[in-house]
């Protein structure tokens, strides 16, 4: 008898399992799923861009503490600003 209990058990929980990952699937699809990829990849270029601001006021700092003056820049280092 408990072995009957617990294959109903398994059973249950099998198809709840299953019904889950179908609505899922169904709620992403190839449009959610681009959209996903889409979010991601802004992410990773908003971070990139962060990097780079990061990098440029660093660059500043260093060139303030070192007494470099900006007139010295070429002008593909300014093009860059």
């Amino acid at each position: 008898m408990k072995r009957i209990v617990w294959m109903g058990i398994g059973v249950a929980i099998g198809i709840i399992a299953f019904r889950k990952v179908t609505e899922a699937r169904a709620a992403l699809g190839p449009d959610g799923l681009n959209r996903a990829v889409a979010r991601l990849a802004d992410g990773i270029y908003d971070f990139a861009d962060a990097v780079r601001a990061g990098m440029h006021e660093r660059e500043d700092d260093l060139r303030t503490a070192l007494g470099i003056a900006e007139a010295g820049m070429t002008e593909q280092a300014k093009s860059r600003r």
